[in-house]
């Protein structure tokens, strides 16, 4: 595939997704309709029932998110179904299976659409209410038929007349005249309130709508009204279902004060707030609770105060367009009068009830809950009763949500006092005046941060804080926020960019461009807007490192940008913000070079020994980064570090490490956080040039760094790249003489000192030692290249007591690499100074033993890490040979390298795989080929270059059918397959899979001849001889024969008795659990054996005797998977035993016989079983000749 596919097609994925999920109309109406129509023939087949449901859900689900779109179909779905399901005739089967439909309908358009939609006549009221009373209140399976009756009441029941009129002395079957209307339907409403599915929420609102009737509310509501008191009294608030039954009652409650006129209803209010006020829900644990008890609350306060339009409430005027643009044009006074005339009007003088002031109390605690829903509905509720009250006690409510923002109150007081504010001001009730106040509040929310141990709390309110900003920008006119949109301005930026939460950066840059379209104001504001759009702040790293440099360039937010970011950002508790913060403001600093200099730097110096941890750490990194910003800003005018930073400052970043050593800084926990920070500093410092050359701090800066090179214990911190990385800026500014060369005092004591630590028992000191060695720089290697070459080397090797230290190895085999590669390649170069003839061999003789590291500890093979160093060493170091002189690289070193990469890209561990798989193809498709590559022609025919890019390694289907081909190289063959040794007798499914597959089609297509087979099968006894007694190769080889027995690749050898392979392959399987106490290897050997009876002869005989024996093997585990397999074997291969009469006897004993009894139990039964198979009976050893047969077998 070239480069121009690849980008089509990675533009249609992206405007496929760009596209979204936007649907035009409801293309699915009359798939709907089938399903519907089908719904009577398939009700009773539960399969049919179950796919139409799934089908019906998935078609509705579709159109959550635009639901208008099933508007003109809506009224023709509904009919069809409310057909099938109020007709008595159908099976009750059938009309719950509609109603189910009817009901996943309703959630995906909305109850308010679908109950408009249902049939409300006079005649649909009794059916109704008997389908309801049929209905079993406890039936968990049919909850949609109770909630759609219930719902389809809620509007029969607004029927015009009068319900006595509907009653009839029509007596039931025993006699008894029925039930009014009114009390059946009341009783009804009752029986699910206390349910615990949505009919709870169903019956609330048909007993509110019914309730609040002319006709109804006269006689039942204060009856009604009395039981739900009552019940309020004695429920259980103990128990799960009292906790229901609660919220039933409350939420009904809170409908009815909702739905029911003032007049009918207020007399009523007072009893109903004295009951829940002595019921204190607030005690009560359960958030649904809390929310209906304050939606009652806030219902209770509106019904107390007379509905009007407060005319002191702020109105920002017309909120149209083209009204707005023609004001504009003309003159504005009949704008200005009228609103001159709202202003004058005189408020309506009446008494507020005293209860509000309980209500208003309750809502102001409301708003402190702990749970975001119950002080969501408490601000909604102070923000609907302030709107009914006069200026003065609505002013006295602003101000008592203001002291809700106090250190002394929790997080939930601060977001619950700024939704409140949003409310007011939504409303129009907080008025300019309190802006003032309001202003520095909400500036304080936006960076509310509370650490709590290891986390904080505040995103919650910080993203209130921006809600709050938003209703801001809606509310208020541009001349009355003018003075407060340069504050708000910079705080709505810098949360947009800084915030560490995703979801407050795009709340603050929706507030932000609301601000901008609304106000106009704000500076720079299109521009802004443009940049950190909604998506653009999702990533965090973008904000801080790109996002905040182009906004830097504008002047009203530069230095507020900066300010946030060192005074408050680099105390942050979460260290990833402290780091990218630093990194932030690096990137700054060319925009207000000369404050950083003379403000930020002076302030930062004292905070990296302070007392708080974090704003050490945040304080080290800012230091260091912007140093290093401003020594890069200096070499562009000509100037060093020395000319712009004064000695105060130079001094002070001079003494930061002696005194937080000497404070003991780096002891403990917190020396894990400051180490990495205090190198990082060093680097910059040293990046920068600073002018400390000669002086006794640059010894105590490589004693820093020799701690946390070749010093550490284990950390869960990677401390030593930071370490690492410093030392070779340090080494390039201070250890440099005026001509170039290292110091050589220096030089000595820094490489012995790490060549001494390649050979630590501390696997941390290995591990830095060498890496330190990779990272020096080339002045200090020249002379010492053969020492560190040497001590290098042996740091690779496999020492039996240091098997676990894989890390060390492969730190030790990069090093080899990087030192490689800076001092270069020369053919007649000196071997102390740079890669030449005299020493390249030992190089690739190192590289390719490392190959050959397999060491396992418990975390598994740990030495693949070894083995992909050791290949990428390879590939870098065989690339730089031949871009200096091909010649260097021999014959033989090409060939071994090809092999040994090879059978690393046929192995069981994708990564390791596709590590090998990327060096061979870099290395066959060089742009300067690669000399000495044996077959080279074949090669680039199986792996062409386009294979660079579309070959996916870590793939076990893309790999293995390739490099089963190279299976017919012979110089290839043997290493080819014994990695595919390895992956065919592996765990992993997918890789057993493809490696079987792949193998097994090439020996079908390559060797259906005895001579090709015979290659094939030499090779793989080779590789079974050299890997004998070695479980890692030996186990998988076992595997793979049985794998190559059973499928019938090796049928041409049943037919010649006499061939040799079946014998050895006998004689390795037997060799291989001679004197093996290990189950797992007896338990694969089993197999082979059982696979080798296929051939006749003496293989055969041998086959059966070692199955026998392990019928009385000491593990009953063998001993009965071998009667299991063995008796499989019979069944395919019935020549074994000739007569059909011995053959019966024989499966008989097999498969009857209880094999896990105790061995001389068994013993017998297995000697009648050699007798019948004319097999000698195994001779039971004598502990006098206690030489351990097979496998640790007793005979």
């Amino acid at each position: 595939m070239d480069t121009d596919t690849v980008t089509e097609v990675i533009e249609n994925k992206t405007n496929v997704v760009k596209k979204g999920h936007i649907l035009e109309e409801f293309i699915e109406a009359e798939e709907i309709r089938e399903i519907t129509d089908s719904l009577a023939n398939i009700y009773t087949d539960q399969i049919a029932v179950e796919l139409a449901v799934e089908r019906f859900t998935v078609i509705v689900d579709e159109y959550q998110e635009q639901p208008h779109l099933m508007d003109p179909h809506l009224e023709s779905m509904l009919t069809r179904l409310l057909n099938i399901a109020r007709n008595t005739a159908n099976d009750p089967q059938l009309c719950h299976l509609a109603f189910k439909c009817l009901y996943l309908i309703t959630k995906t358009r909305g109850p308010k659409i679908v109950v408009r939609l249902l049939p409300h006549e006079v005649s649909d009221l009794e059916s109704t209410l008997s389908l309801l009373a049929q209905q079993n209140a406890k039936d968990y399976e049919h909850w949609e038929t109770r909630y759609m009756l219930l719902l389809w009441l809620s509007i029969i029941c607004m029927i015009p007349f009068d319900m006595s009129r509907l009653d009839s002395n029509v007596r039931s079957e025993v006699g008894e005249v029925r039930e009014p209307i009114m009390l059946r339907i009341i009783n009804a409403s009752k029986t699910y309130l206390d349910v615990p599915d949505k009919s709870r929420d169903a019956a609330s609102m048909l007993i509110s709508k019914f309730l609040t009737r002319h006709d109804v509310k006269q006689q039942r509501l204060p009856e009604f009204l009395d039981w739900a008191l009552k019940a309020l009294g004695e429920i259980n608030r103990e128990s799960l279902a009292g906790m229901t039954a609660l919220s039933g009652v409350l939420a009904t409650l809170a409908l009815l004060f909702k739905q029911g006129k003032r007049e009918d209803i207020v007399q009523y209010a007072p009893v109903v707030l004295e009951r829940i006020i002595a019921c204190k829900l607030h005690e009560i644990e359960n958030t649904q609770v809390h929310k209906l008890g304050i939606k009652l609350l806030q219902r209770l306060g509106l019904t107390f105060l007379k509905t009007r339009v407060a005319s002191w409430r702020y109105q920002r005027g017309s909120r149209s367009l083209a009204e707005n643009l023609e004001v504009a044009g003309s003159d504005g006074k009949d704008g200005k009068q009228e609103s001159t005339d709202v202003q004058m009007e005189e408020e309506e003088e009446y008494d507020i009830p005293e209860e509000i002031e309980e209500i208003i109390d309750q809502l102001l605690a409301g708003l402190k809950d702990k749970d975001t829903i119950v002080r969501w509905s408490a601000a909604k509720g102070i923000g609907r009763v302030t709107g009914r009250l006069p200026q003065e006690l609505a002013d006295q409510v602003v101000e008592s949500v203001l002291e809700l923002f106090s250190l002394q109150e929790s997080d939930g007081a601060w977001h619950g006092g700024c939704l409140a504010l949003a409310e007011l001001g939504r409303r129009g009730l907080l008025l300019p005046e309190r802006l003032p106040e309001v202003v520095p509040v909400v500036l304080k929310a936006l960076t509310y941060d509370e650490k709590r141990g290891s986390y904080s709390v505040g995103a919650h309110v910080r993203d209130a804080a921006c809600y709050v900003c938003w209703a801001f920008a809606r509310a208020y006119d541009p001349e009355v926020m003018r003075v407060h949109v340069k504050k708000i301005a910079n705080a709505l930026v810098i949360a947009m960019v800084f915030d560490r939460e995703i979801n407050c950066r795009k709340a603050a840059s929706a507030a932000f461009q609301e601000n901008v379209g609304r106000q106009g104001t704000f500076p720079h504001g299109i521009d802004i807007a443009t940049t950190a759009d909604y998506f653009a702040v999702g990533n965090r790293s973008h904000t801080y490192l790109t996002i905040s440099v182009y906004i830097s360039q504008f002047e009203d937010y530069t230095l507020s940008l900066i300010d946030h970011l060192y005074q408050v950002k680099i105390s942050h508790w979460d260290s990833a913000i402290r780091e990218v913060t630093s990194q932030a403001l690096h990137n700054l600093t060319c925009k207000a070079p000369e404050y950083m200099t003379k403000t930020v730097l002076p302030s930062l110096v004292p905070l990296t020994t302070g007392i708080d941890l974090n704003t050490r750490h945040g304080a080290l990194l800012a230091v260091a980064e912007i140093t290093h910003a401003l020594s890069i800003l200096a070499a562009q005018n000509g100037q060093s570090i020395g000319d712009i930073l004064d000695a105060k400052t130079l001094d002070g970043m001079k003494d930061i490490t002696r005194k937080m050593d000497i404070g003991k800084m780096f002891k403990g926990i917190s020396g894990n956080i400051l180490r990495p920070a205090a190198c990082k500093l060093i680097e910059k410092l040293s990046l920068s040039k600073v002018p400390f050359h000669g002086d006794d701090i640059i010894e105590h800066w490589q004693f820093i760094l020799d701690e946390n090179i070749i010093g550490l214990q284990r950390t869960e911190v990677d401390i030593q790249s930071y370490a690492i990385a410093a030392l070779s800026a340090l080494c390039n500014e201070y250890y440099r003489r005026s001509d170039g060369t290292a110091i050589p005092e220096i030089q000595a004591k820094l490489i012995d000192t790490y060549i001494k630590e390649l050979r630590s028992v501390n696997i941390m000191a290995k591990m830095g030692a060498g890496l330190a060695l990779g990272t020096l720089p080339k002045f200090m290697l020249m002379g010492k290249l053969s020492k560190i070459f040497k001590g290098l080397i042996t740091a690779t090797e496999v020492i039996k007591t240091e098997a676990r230290f894989a890390e060390g190895r492969r730190d030790a085999l990069k090093s080899l690499s990087s030192v490689s590669n800076t001092v270069g390649v020369e053919t007649n170069g000196s071997p102390e100074n740079v890669i030449c003839k005299d020493n390249i061999n030992m190089l690739y003789t190192a590289l390719l033993a490392a190959l050959k590291d397999y060491s396992l500890d418990q975390r598994g093979d740990v030495g693949a890490w070894v083995r992909e160093a050791a290949m990428e060493s390879l590939r870098d170091l065989t690339i730089l040979v031949v871009q200096h002189d091909p010649s260097l690289l021999t014959p033989d070193i090409c060939k071994r390298i090809l092999q040994d990469l090879l059978q690393q890209a046929t192995e069981k561990i994708d990564r390791t795989r596709a590590c090998a798989g990327d060096a061979f193809l870099k290395l066959l498709h060089n742009d300067i080929p690669i000399p000495h590559i044996p077959e080279r022609e074949k090669l680039l025919q199986i792996f062409p270059k386009s294979d660079l890019l579309m070959l996916n390694w870590s793939a076990p289907s893309d790999a293995f059918p390739k490099m089963t081909q190279l299976l017919s190289l012979p110089i290839y063959r043997y290493h080819v397959l014994l990695g595919l040794t390895v992956s065919v007798g592996g765990l992993t499914e997918s890789l057993v899979k493809h490696s079987s597959q792949s193998l097994l089609a090439y020996l079908k297509e390559h060797c259906s001849e005895e001579q090709q087979l015979d290659i094939f099968t030499d090779a793989l006894l080779k590789v079974f001889t050299d890997y004998q007694k070695e479980d890692r190769v030996s186990i998988p080889m076992m595997k793979m024969v049985d794998l190559l027995l059973s499928s019938g690749s090796l049928e041409i050898y049943v037919e010649h008795e006499k061939h040799p392979f079946p014998v050895s392959l006998h004689s390795h399987v037997r060799k291989e659990i001679l004197r093996c106490g290990d189950p797992q290897k007896i338990l694969t050997s089993i197999d082979v054996f059982c696979g080798l009876i296929q051939f006749g002869g003496d293989t055969r005989k041998k086959s059966l005797t070692q199955l026998l024996i392990f019928l009385c093997h000491k593990y009953p585990k063998v001993r009965k998977t071998t009667a299991n397999k063995l008796y499989e074997t019979l069944l395919v291969y019935d020549d074994v035993v000739e007569e059909e009469e011995k053959q019966d006897q024989v499966l008989g004993v097999l498969s009857e016989t209880k094999w896990d009894e105790p061995v001389e139990t068994v013993r017998p039964l297995r000697n009648q079983l050699c007798d019948m198979m004319d097999v000698p009976r195994p001779v039971p050893k004598t502990k006098a000749n206690n030489t351990a047969g097979p496998g640790g077998q007793t005979s």
